[in-house]
């Protein structure tokens, strides 16, 4: 069937739009009064992401009260270590937290390459639902951590600000750090290929911890692995989104990928030059939204004269921030549709 919107497909395939798509990262999400009430009733995040029919409702959410152009499934990056056999909890406050983590040769033995249609299939599920309830209205974005921001978690158990843990694997034991981020890789693109085949229009890699590595190991522990599965991926657009990799924009400019997400410290002139081939996405800072009315038109304006109307997509630099008004975040987005139109 044919979309009724695909400007965001269009502008992803670099072709000419009459405006420029929109959408945030995170906009399925705490911001919406709507969404709260769906977590209270599921009664946990993971509940909520692993119920098919909750995770279609607030992946609906957006498109019908904020107008984007586009849905992203509401699930999770973490989704892949525990399909993969390390489960993980999300405690309120704190973020996710693995009981188990992987150190060892040993270790990577219990693990098993995700089979998406039995560990995955509440997401393909969800994929499925929200297609029916879109109704051809949006594309419908598929999701993955990049196998390193994923091999961090699996490593460091928890979220942190320098990944300490998981980095001193990559410097006394890279032998293990790569057969993990191969073993991730493998059951990454297995579970994004199945996003496809569920129904997903568009693909995005978020590398959410690329900006922690030095650009020398960027190159060496992160860079191969989202090639691989870039090359994988034939059957829709994919985005590489990394946040803080400013010093890899070149390299990313190469992989076998769509878009360039970039986030808010990426400076636009510049990246255009870096990346000149490639439909760019991005990067109102997300505390913008926490300015006036008039703020945030002048900050979309800006951003839209730098970047131009065509080979664009409309985002945030990262994923909006919870306790932003939904009015803020309307306003963005009607300013994207009314100045680039």
């Amino acid at each position: 069937m044919k979309l009724k919107n695909d400007l965001l497909l269009r502008a992803a395939r670099g072709e000419k739009t009459e405006r420029t798509p929109v959408w945030m990262m995170r906009q399925a999400g705490r911001i919406l009064a709507e969404y709260r009430a769906v977590r209270e009733k599921a009664g946990s995040f993971i509940t909520l992401a692993t119920t098919p029919e909750m995770a279609a409702e607030v992946t609906l959410q957006p498109v019908d009260i904020l107008g984007v152009d586009a849905a992203i499934i509401f699930s999770d990056i973490l989704v892949i270590p525990e399909a993969m056999g390390l489960p993980y909890e999300m405690i309120e406050q704190r973020g996710p937290v693995f009981p188990a983590t992987v150190h060892t040769i040993g270790d990577l033995d219990k693990l098993h390459i995700a089979e998406p249609e039995t560990d995955l299939k509440y997401v393909l599920d969800a994929i499925k639902l929200t297609k029916v309830g879109l109704a051809d209205r949006v594309p419908l974005i598929g999701f993955a951590g990049a196998p390193f921001t994923i091999f961090c978690y699996m490593t460091e158990g928890k979220g942190s600000k320098t990944f300490s843990v998981a980095k001193k694997h990559l410097y006394a034991d890279p032998e293990f750090s790569h057969l993990l981020l191969q073993k991730i890789t493998d059951s990454t693109i297995a579970y994004l290929k199945a996003q496809v085949v569920a129904g997903a229009d568009l693909l995005q890699i978020f590398d959410s911890w690329a900006g922690i590595l030095s650009p020398e190991q960027y190159r060496i522990f992160s860079l191969p692995y989202i090639k691989q599965i870039c090359d994988a991926i034939n059957e829709v657009p994919v985005t590489v989104f990394a946040k803080g990799a400013f010093f890899a924009r070149k390299e990313i400019s190469e992989l076998n990928c769509s878009v360039v997400g970039l986030d808010w410290n990426m400076d636009i002139a510049e990246s255009r030059e870096l990346i000149p081939n490639k439909t760019l996405q991005g990067n109102l800072d997300p505390c913008v939204l926490y300015s006036s009315y008039d703020q945030i038109k002048a900050e979309v304006k800006k951003m839209i004269n730098q970047f131009g109307t065509q080979r664009y997509i409309a985002n945030l630099g990262h994923g909006v921030y919870p306790d932003t008004d939904p009015d803020k975040v309307r306003c963005f987005i009607e300013s994207v549709k009314e100045y680039s139109s």
